[in-house]
């Protein structure tokens, strides 16, 4: 599978860390009962089709990337700046 940088260009995955599903980006609130927290935790889905995940240019341009792939067909369809880097695009 290769991914499509924003910034670099087309790469091929090992220059990459799979961080998991962007579902970090939805983390209880400090308060929030234990029950939630575990389920933040632990519990993660699995599914079949389309995901958004998100994944770390680790030996490319370090930026953090929000992908919108399919599990089964293995397709990447968007790749995005989870944030703009610092000093703009270049």
């Amino acid at each position: 599978m290769r991914l499509t940088c924003p910034l670099c260009g087309p790469r091929d995955l090992r220059e990459f860390y799979y961080y998991g599903a962007d579902t970090w980006l939805r983390r209880p609130a400090a308060d929030a009962p234990p029950e939630s927290w575990d389920d933040y935790l632990h519990l993660r889905d699995n599914p079949a089709g389309e995901t958004r995940d998100l994944w770390y240019h680790e030996a490319g341009c370090a930026q953090w990337l929000a992908v919108t792939r399919d599990t089964i067909t293995h397709a990447v369809h968007q790749v995005d700046l989870v944030a703009a880097p610092k000093g703009g695009v270049k």
